[in-house]
């Protein structure tokens, strides 16, 4: 029987006035939490300011509303069921299992991922019971997205320099409100770890590069995503133009006062022509992720222009990294985007951003024999995408603290197969939810309960002691000069030295070009 019946209310301090969070299942949660004033006005593009201290207690038992988005893949997956939207969205949520122990428990802050265009800290995926209940104060964020994120707009006006990036200042934010605050949950502001999902991983690599958020970190944990997913200030200008015409406008004053309906038009519009012809946008671009329009810039203001160098650099030196993808990230993708018909369109595509198309084909052929045409370009893309630039993420962080490599392989059966070890399949198994009937329909009715606990349990152990050993897995031993062992979470994880090792050497050679930031 819980020892706090659901619904008792619990109050805490912050630095801004009182909070009145509830009790569920012997977990204490906050909801709705301000970190940042509302970014709406003349707020709109600009980096986030501090909140309003209020009187009285704060109720924080409903969660705040998510950045402003068009209908996802998100709803869908949760039976249709939408979440509020407002400019006003710069809200997080708090679980935690004593907030008045004064324990000093690690604290974990979960960045969530969808293209930096969907997704909240508040989806039903990204329930934080499961963290508190195993001894850690799980906090999940919201962050502008889109537009409203990652417009830049520097070009164009000279003070709205790093407009690009207020999504990732929007994190900042966040991680200052639980360097003040979190203490009174029951969390160590010194043993924060932060962590996230595809655009959420790509975000917490790039603030280990970013000196605004040095200190606010000791731990990162990236899952399928990495640091050189951002794009240059040249190439954030172009976006903006089209952006700007995709809207009907013609000015930062015009986009300042523009609807947000209207944003969020014309960011569909702009997102359906580059994906009527994505060939033609990584023609342009050299960059096979430019059909997402926003993502970070690398723009030398508030993240470097080369991020990934400044992490071999040592940006985040001593900072542990566990970091990984999935061995069919690219299933999800191919759902929604056509193979190639032939050899010939396929050794096409890849030439725009593969030196020697017919070299990695040749790779890949060796590497999976198996594996028919739309194999063979699944295999290719996943690694072009997210495994390589991951292992690079690994080598710089390598040089400056311990860093642990898993690989997903994990088969769901949903869908008939077809989505395998794709991208996200992970993320319920992360929060120990592959019992919860809504995901059934990503990772079937009979995912393994014990990976689930396995995998969940090396998560929060990292966030405990660095190191994400713990009896339920084979010894996970750390990167060295030497050696590259790498994790595999399947029904039976394993430790193997270096999976995957030709093709991730045939990405070191001249015949495999990568696509970077400066492109």
């Amino acid at each position: 029987m819980d020892q706090h019946p659901n619904g008792t209310p619990i109050d805490v301090m912050t630095n801004l006035g009182a909070l009145r969070g509830t009790w569920r299942h012997d977990i204490a949660r906050f909801a709705g939490v301000p970190f940042a004033a509302p970014p709406i006005g003349e707020g709109r593009f600009r980096p986030p300011s501090p909140p309003v201290a209020w009187d009285g207690v704060r109720p924080a038992d409903q969660f705040g509303p998510m950045s402003p988005q068009s209908p996802s893949i998100m709803d869908a997956l949760f039976g249709g069921e939408s979440e509020r939207w407002d400019e006003d969205c710069l809200y997080l949520n708090v679980w935690s299992p004593d907030p008045t122990s004064g324990a000093g428990l690690p604290v974990m802050v979960w960045i969530h991922g969808g293209g930096f265009e969907m997704g909240s800290g508040s989806s039903p995926l990204y329930d934080g019971t499961s963290f508190a209940r195993d001894g850690v104060v799980f906090v999940s964020i919201n962050y502008r997205l889109g537009a409203f994120g990652f417009l830049d707009l520097g070009e164009l006006d000279s003070s709205y320099a790093g407009s690009g990036n207020v999504g990732l200042l929007d994190q900042i934010a966040a991680l200052e409100w639980v360097r003040d605050n979190i203490a009174g949950f029951g969390g160590d502001p010194g043993r924060v770890t932060i962590l996230g999902e595809s655009a959420g991983a790509m975000s917490v690599s790039l603030l280990m590069a970013m000196p605004r958020a040095s200190g606010l970190f000791r731990g990162v944990i990236a899952e399928s995503g990495h640091a050189s997913a951002g794009k240059t200030a040249e190439m954030a200008a172009l976006d903006t133009v089209e952006f700007l015409a995709a809207c009907g406008l013609t000015s930062v004053a015009d986009a300042l006062s523009a609807p947000v309906e209207q944003l969020l038009a014309g960011h569909a519009a702009m997102g359906a022509a580059r994906m009527a012809d994505p060939e033609d946008v990584i023609r342009r671009t050299g960059n096979p992720l430019a059909f997402l329009p926003f993502r970070p810039v690398a723009d030398g203001h508030e993240v470097p222009l080369d991020p990934l160098a400044a992490i071999a650099a040592g940006s985040a030196a001593g900072v542990p990294l566990l970091v990984g993808t999935n061995s069919e990230e690219w299933n999800l993708f191919a759902l929604m985007s056509p193979p190639a018909t032939d050899e010939d369109h396929l050794r096409e595509r890849l030439s725009l951003v593969i030196t020697d198309a017919g070299a990695a084909l040749d790779a890949y052929r060796e590497e999976y024999p198996e594996a028919d045409l739309r194999g063979l370009e699944g295999a290719i893309l996943t690694d072009l995408i997210f495994r390589i630039p991951a292992v690079q993420l690994a080598d710089a962080q390598s040089r400056h603290a311990e860093v642990f490599q898993y690989l997903w392989t994990w088969r769901s059966e949903a869908w008939g197969g077809m989505i395998g070890a794709a991208h996200a399949i992970e993320i319920p198994f992360v929060f120990d939810l592959v019992a919860d009937h809504r995901l059934h329909v990503f990772v079937g009715p009979d995912a393994p309960v014990s990976l689930a606990r396995a995998t969940h349990l090396a998560w929060v152990q990292f966030a405990c002691t660095g190191a994400p050993s713990h009896d339920g897995l084979p010894l996970w031993p750390t990167m060295s000069d030497d050696d590259r062992p790498v994790m595999v979470l399947d029904t039976e994880p394993q430790v193997r030295p270096d999976p995957q090792g030709a093709t991730r050497r045939f990405w070191g050679t001249d015949a495999g070009v990568m696509p970077i930031a400066a492109r």
